[in-house]
């Protein structure tokens, strides 16, 4: 359990912050980037959320709490080492990963083929979705970078790119099941 009774705590104003195991490193590092870039993500969808309702809601709250599980997951180096940990590290699990699938499926029987690329746009609820997208596909690209340099759970890079093509599809069915989606014309403006 988590307790939150101070706010500031001053460790982090020499450039340093600590991950899940205690160790400290540098708020630049990649693994504290990758994590930073999670949140971002999560507050991403906090905005769509107050465009979303019904179910649409219901599977953005998840992924909210998933998404705080992906950082908890980032922040905790040494897999490795989950069985010697005082308590067990939370990790993303692959159950996570077939549930956004399970979603894309199930949105994606409600759309017609797209015959065109989509430009990010039309209700605001899909405009956010797109920066969710966007935001979630920089976070899978720092994951990837970490992942080239320390150990990182393969469920939560799969969690990523999963999470990137729900809010595509789920942008669409924000803009009247894609209907109202807006469609990339190449060369329009030459």
């Amino acid at each position: 359990m988590v307790v939150l009774n101070k706010i500031y705590t001053k460790t982090g104003d020499a450039g340093e912050t600590a991950l899940g195991n205690g160790a400290r490193v540098a708020k630049h590092s990649m693994r504290v980037t990758a994590y930073g870039t999670v949140d971002e993500a999560n507050a991403a969808v906090g905005v769509a959320r107050l465009h979303a309702s019904g179910d649409m809601d219901t599977q953005l709250a998840a992924i909210q709490n998933d998404l705080f599980d992906l950082g908890a997951d980032l922040c905790r180096p040494d897999m490795a080492k989950d069985a010697e940990a005082e308590y067990t590290p939370l990790r993303v699990t692959e159950a996570q990963v077939a549930r956004l699938e399970s979603e894309i499926d199930a949105m994606n029987a409600a759309l017609q083929p797209l015959r065109s690329f989509i430009l990010p746009g039309g209700s605001p609820l899909a405009a956010h979705l797109h920066v969710c997208r966007t935001v979630s596909r920089r976070a899978e690209r720092m994951t990837v970078e970490l992942a080239t340099m320390e150990s990182v759970n393969e469920a939560a890079v799969k969690y990523l790119n999963r999470l990137s093509d729900w809010f595509f599809v789920a942008s669409r069915i924000a803009n009247n099941d894609g209907k109202d989606d807006v469609l990339w014309v190449p060369g329009a403006n030459r």
